[in-house]
């Protein structure tokens, strides 16, 4: 396994971006989508001023990126 936090979910290769992540091996586009550490539900991505923060509607409290668990999942 890959020690980059953007990896392809099949193949372990580093993404791409191209507007989406993008594997050139499996010539597939992913997005990236974080959930809660603490009840799994998806959050909701908040940028403002280059930074980007994670906020969990569930809990109703933001949540920080390190203790976020990151998912990639194939884009249609």
């Amino acid at each position: 396994m890959t020690s980059s936090e953007n990896s392809c979910p099949t193949c372990n290769q580093e993404l791409d971006w191209d507007g989406q992540y993008h594997c050139g091996g499996c010539e597939r586009h992913y997005k990236k989508i974080g959930f809660c550490p603490d009840c799994d539900a998806e959050l909701e991505k908040l940028q403002a001023c280059g930074s980007a923060s994670y906020f969990c509607n569930s809990c109703n409290e933001l949540k920080s990126k390190s203790r976020v668990k990151f998912v990639f999942k194939t884009v249609d």
